[in-house]
Parts: C-alpha cells; structure tokens; sequence
C-alpha cells in the first residue's frame, strides 16, 4: 500500500528544589528518575534510505513496552488511551526529508487502532495544510477515514495563553478537537535554538511561533510547553531518530544526516531533549564539528524547562533513567 494510500484509506516523584530536575507527575518510573528509551534496529533504514516498516514497528513496541512495563504493546497501548477518545498526532512537516517519517506515524495508527481508538478519532497534524500535504500526508477533514489537518483548517482561541516571557492563542486541534496528544518530533540540528525535538515540536501549536526565537529560543520554548493548555493534553512524547541530522537544521541537508536506525520515547520531553542534544553532539564530534557552544547556540531553553518556575521535567542527566534496547 503506498502512503498516501494508507493515510488515505486508514488513512519525578517530588524531587528536592535545590536541584534543576524537575518532574511532571507521572512522568517518572517508581525509581523516581525519568524514564527515556532508545529503541534500535539495524534494518530499519538502509543505505538507500528505505525503511523497513517491521523492523519500525518492532522498535517502537519494545520501546512502548519497555516504558510501561508491560509484556505487549497493546497493553501499554491501553494505558496511554482509551477508547472514545480523540488522539492528535503533532507531526513535524516543516523540512522535506528531514520530517516526522510517515512509516513511523502508520505504526502509531496501527497501534491507535489496536488499542480501541476508531479511525475518525485519530487526528494527524501540524502547522498548515501545505506543510502537511508537501510531506505526503493526505489532507482529510471528513467523516471517515484518519482525519489530518492544519490549524489553518480550524484557527486559533481568540484569548492568549500566558507564562512567563511567551503569549500566544493556541491551536484549537489542541483545545478543542482533541482529548490528548501524542508528540512526534524529529530529532535535528536547529541553526538558531540548538536543537529541535520534543519541547520545540510545541511551537506548531501556536499563532506565533517566529515571535520565539531570540536567544536561542530561552526561554521562550520552556514557556510554550508551560502553557496549561499544551503540558495537560500530551501523553506520550516518540521522538523521530530513524535519521539525524546533526548540522545545517532545520532545513534538510542531506550532507549533514546520518542514518541513526532509532526511535526515542519517554513522558518527560525535557529528558528526551537531553539525551536528545547528546546524540547530536556526539554525532558532531564524530564528523568533525565543534559543539553547540562554540556555536553560541547551545539549547539553554531545556534546562530552563526544568527550573522551579517551569517544572516540565528533568535535564538532571543523574535523574534520568537511559535505557538502550
């Protein structure tokens, strides 16, 4: 089945304040660290930049499973969503190749669907339609079918989100249409904040994201995912590490990616940017290129998203709990 085809047709337990890691309630294991997963496969793309959807969807479950300690992915599944409930999948659209893979957001479905939560009820989108459309989705805002979309289909609140130095109307995809949020970021070199991953993703929520990007993006990021609206609804962060791109981003530049054969997933979003911006530079270091720092771009917004006043989650590396499977 191609994928359009398919779009188409299914279409910290309470830490001590004297340290900057800080959790969101149900976001740590019973250890009281945040939990992040790396899940890898080695077939899953090619020299050819072929993905293998088994071996896809093989990651993801070992990591779905791993996080929820259960013995099955529908399981896991389960304890994620319900059914009857509306679920939006925030996709990133906005770099040609460099975009949330469409195998990975049909696994999700699949999985969706697995656990009780009807076609109809699964939302797929991002900032604009043409953004969505250019990355291969199929637009569908009808009865049937995955539903997918822009905010330029629905608008915005009239009213302004406020916290902290950010104001901003929020998506009504968000507000209104959907019961919760599964975020599905890519991970890439960003020339302005650093990185993108999960706590930027959140910036295709808003009426105003360009308004955010001075000094490298802090703390402004930190203060979008702090808008009430945004932090109540995601349940699950999967972050897109089946390609990385580790200069140049975020436009797609194909000198600068590397196969990395992974998918990250934890419900702390300020943990997986964490592990996240290591990968990046450790894949920097590997070909040859300075650190974020020495660029005067390093992603300060994630250790501010886990101050007192924020409190999204940890950036605490000794807080957190990697696991690689």
């Amino acid at each position: 089945m191609k994928r359009r085809e398919f779009i188409k047709t299914s279409a910290l337990s309470a830490l001590s304040l004297s340290t900057m890691g800080f959790c969101r309630s149900g976001a740590t294991g019973k250890s009281g660290l945040s939990n992040v997963v790396i899940s890898k496969e080695d077939k899953m793309i090619n020299n050819e930049l072929s993905i293998d959807s088994s071996s896809l969807a093989k990651a993801l479950d070992k990591a779905v499973q791993y996080l929820y300690n259960t013995d099955h992915h529908v399981t896991a599944w389960k304890k994620i969503v319900k059914p009857g409930e509306i679920i939006g999948l925030k996709v990133n659209c906005l770099s040609k190749r460099g975009i949330t893979h469409i195998e990975l957001v049909q696994v999700i479905i699949e999985r969706l669907k697995e656990a009780g939560v009807k076609e109809n009820d699964i939302i797929i989108w991002d900032r604009l339609n043409m953004d969505l459309d250019d990355a291969g989705y199929q637009i569908n805002t009808g009865k049937k079918g995955i539903r997918c979309f822009g905010n330029d289909v629905t608008g915005f609140e009239y009213d302004l989100e406020v916290f902290g130095s950010a104001g901003s109307r929020i998506s009504k995809i968000l507000t209104q249409l959907c019961d919760g949020v599964i975020n599905i970021p890519v991970l890439k070199d960003h020339s302005i904040a650093g990185i993108t991953s999960a706590l930027k993703n959140m910036f295709g929520a808003i009426h105003n994201p360009n308004k955010y990007h001075l000094n490298t993006g802090n703390p402004y990021i930190a203060d979008v995912n702090a808008f009430p609206s945004i932090r109540k609804k995601i349940r699950l962060h999967i972050c897109d590490a089946i390609e990385v791109q580790y200069h140049g981003g975020p436009s797609f530049m194909p000198q600068w990616r590397t196969n990395y054969g992974g998918i990250i997933v934890s419900k702390d979003p300020v943990a997986l940017d964490t592990i996240g911006l290591d990968i990046i530079e450790t894949k920097r270091k590997e070909f040859g290129f300075g650190t974020l720092s020495a660029e005067n771009r390093a992603p300060l917004y994630i250790r501010t998203a886990s101050d007192v006043s924020h409190q999204l989650g940890t950036s605490d590396k000794k807080l957190i709990k990697v696991s690689i499977i």
